[in-house]
C-alpha cells in the first residue's frame, strides 16, 4: 500500500513498485491536488486525474494498480479496513503535506500541517495494529530534522554516538532540530516511531531524504498520460526543479540571501529505488527503528544556481531569504547503508538537467511566472524584508 500514491514522489514510486512485480493499492486524499486549487498554481506538466493515471498504466504495462480514495487523517475506519482486506507485507507513507515554505505561510497552514502529518502517521500505526497485520512501515522523513550543520562532523543515519555524564556512552535518536512546521512534523513523526516500535513491536523504517529533483523516471515516460507533477512555486517548487525552471524560461535564478545553504540532494528515479531498497530490507521484530539517509550528495545552494546559470546562460539574483535559516551552513551526510544495499545514486548531472529543462520547454505556456517567488514567510521580520520583491 503506497499512502500518498498521486504525490510527487508517491506516484512514480508506486509505478517503480508495479513495475518490479509488487501489487500496489494507492491510497491519496488528493489534497495536493486541492492545495494547487487554493494556490492558484497548478503543476507545469498536465498531470492526469489518478483513475486516467492506472487505467493508462493497465493499457501499457499490463499491471493493475488499484486506487483508493481515504484520508488517513480522518477516515480511521476506512483505513483498518482496507489493510485488512488488503493484509500488506509493507505500506509506504508518503501521506503528508510536504512543502515547508506552505506549512509557514499562515495559522491555517500550520495548523493543517500539524493536523494531517502527526494524525495520519499516529493512525497508520494504530491502524496496523487494530487490523493485526505485521506490515511493515516504511516512511518518508526529511534531512531536516537533523538540522543543518549541527551535528559537529557527519550526520550519522538516525542514531548519535554520545557520552552522557559520568562518562557513559550511548547510542541515542539525533536530537531534533526543525526549520519549520513541516520539519517539526517530521520530528514527532520519529518520536511516534520509535514508541510503536517500543511498546507494540511495529517494523518501521524511516528514510530522512534530501531535496527532490527531476521529474519523469523509466516508468513514468512510456505514456503521456503517466506524467509526474512538476512544481515550480515558491512554496512547492524544490530549488533545483525551480532553477532549471527559470534556466529554461530565460529569467534569472533567484537565490535566498547569499546562497550558502548547503542541501541534501537527490533525483525523483533513486527516491523509488530507495523506497524498493527499504521495503525488501525490513527489520525484524523486536529491532529498533531502523532508519536510512536517503541522499546522493550534498551542495551549496549558490554553487548548484552556477551549474544552472552556466547551462542556461541566466543570470543569478539574489533576493531577501524568506526562511529564518543560517546564511551560511556545512553539511557532510553518510549514505552508507543504501549504498551498500547495492544503490548507485544519480548526481546533479548536465544531461539530467537537459531532460528537465526540455519538460520546461514543451510546457512554459503552462507556467504563471508570478508564481515563481516566494510566496511565504517564516516571520513577520522575513516578510517585511522581502516586502520589496516584485513578481
Amino acid at each position: 500500500i503506497v499512502l500518498g500514491g498521486d504525490g510527487f514522489c508517491g506516484w512514480p514510486t508506486s509505478l517503480h513498485l508495479s513495475d518490479a512485480g509488487h501489487d500496489v493499492v494507492i491510497v491519496d486524499n488528493l489534497s495536493r491536488r486541492n492545495i494547487d486549487n487554493e494556490l492558484g498554481c497548478s503543476s507545469l506538466t498536465p498531470i492526469q486525474p489518478p483513475e486516467v493515471r492506472v487505467q493508462a498504466w493497465k493499457e501499457v504495462t499490463g499491471k493493475e494498480i488499484v486506487f483508493k480514495n481515504i484520508d488517513i487523517a480522518k477516515e480511521y475506519d476506512l483505513l483498518v479496513q482496507l489493510i485488512k482486506e488488503e493484509k500488506p507485507d509493507a505500506i509506504v507513507h508518503f501521506a503528508e503535506q510536504r512543502a515547508a515554505p506552505y506549512s509557514m505561510k499562515n495559522s491555517k497552514a500550520k495548523r493543517y500541517t500539524v493536523d494531517n502529518n502527526i494524525s495520519g502517521s499516529n493512525n497508520l500505526c494504530c491502524a496496523v495494529i487494530d487490523a493485526e497485520v505485521d506490515a511493515h512501515i516504511v516512511h518518508l522523513g526529511t534531512m531536516g530534522v537533523y538540522g543543518y550543520g549541527t551535528s559537529g562532523g557527519e550526520i550519522p543515519e538516525g542514531y548519535i554516538d554520545v557520552i552522557l555524564p559520568g562518562g557513559r556512552e550511548a547510542n541515542i535518536l539525533h536530537p531534533a532540530y526543525p526549520g519549520s512546521v513541516y520539519h517539526a512534523t517530521k520530528c514527532l513523526d520519529a518520536l511516534l516511531w520509535q514508541f510503536y516500535q517500543k511498546n507494540d513491536e511495529l517494523r518501521i523504517t524511516d528514510l530522512h531524504q534530501g531535496i527532490v529533483w527531476g521529474t519523469n523516471t523509466p516508468q513514468t515516460i512510456k505514456d503521456e498520460r503517466l506524467i509526474n507533477r512538476f512544481d515550480y512555486d515558491g512554496d512547492y517548487g524544490t530549488v533545483l526543479n525551480r532553477f532549471l525552471l527559470q534556466g529554461a524560461m530565460g529569467v534569472p535564478l533567484t537565490v535566498y540571501g547569499t546562497g550558502g545553504q548547503t542541501r541534501a540532494f537527490i533525483h525523483v528515479t533513486d527516491t523509488a529505488k530507495c523506497i524498493e531498497i527499504a521495503i525488501n530490507n525490513p527489520p525484524k521484530k523486536g529491532e529498533r527503528v531502523e532508519i536510512f539517509n536517503q541522499v546522493a550528495e550534498t551542495r551549496r545552494v549558490r554553487d548548484v544556481a552556477a551549474l544552472v546559470a552556466e547551462q542556461t546562460g541566466v543570470k543569478v539574483n539574489n533576493i531577501p531569504n524568506p526562511r529564518q535559516e543560517a546564511a551560511e551552513n556545512e553539511l557532510d551526510v553518510a549514505n552508507r547503508k543504501f549504498c551498500n544495499l547495492g544503490l548507485e545514486p544519480v548526481t546533479l548531472d548536465a544531461g539530467l538537467f537537459d531532460e528537465v529543462t526540455e519538460i520546461v520547454k514543451k510546457y512554459k505556456d503552462r507556467c504563471d511566472p508570478t508564481k515563481i517567488l516566494p510566496a511565504s514567510f517564516w516571520n513577520k521580520k522575513r516578510a517585511a524584508e522581502c516586502a520589496e520583491l516584485d513578481p
